[in-house]
């Protein structure tokens, strides 16, 4: 995950501008795959955003968590993207030992606003939610 990490802050660090910054953010929603109408239930749903926006997960064979999400609002589907591309594909446990801090180097925390910032940290619950979970459930059928 930190190198994965890593290479979104050298993206966002190569952009000049903070409008650059918000385009390459856009750009990332954009190109998330689109989440099925059945994944987008109440269920689904994260708290604490102003805008709607879709977290589903699942626990594949090989263990690992994977994510899928939408939003209606551009720049928050890029938040979620870029969450996704850091910890969707990897195991409950590395996703709930690998710190958010790469969410501070890309330099967001001071560039959105409180309402943004406050869905981002959010959907990264959620996230870390999940991970609990299913690491709750790994260890039980052990």
């Amino acid at each position: 995950m930190k190198a994965k990490a890593n290479q979104l802050i050298e993206e966002f660090k190569a952009l000049p501008t903070w409008e650059d910054r918000y385009k390459h953010l856009i750009q990332l929603g954009r190109e998330l795959p689109e989440l099925p109408e059945d994944q987008r239930t109440e269920q689904n749903i994260v708290r604490g955003c102003q805008s709607q926006v879709w977290l589903s997960a699942k626990l594949g064979d090989d263990k690992k968590v994977h994510l899928a999400a939408d939003s209606d609002a551009m720049i928050v589907k890029g938040l979620i993207a870029v969450l996704l591309k850091v910890y969707s594909d990897e195991m409950p446990s590395d996703i709930m030992n690998f710190p958010p801090e790469f969410i501070r180097d890309l330099g967001f925390e001071g560039n959105l606003s409180p309402s943004r910032s406050n869905g981002l940290h959010s959907m990264l619950k959620q996230i870390r939610n999940y991970a609990v979970a299913f690491d709750y459930l790994l260890k039980s059928q052990k």
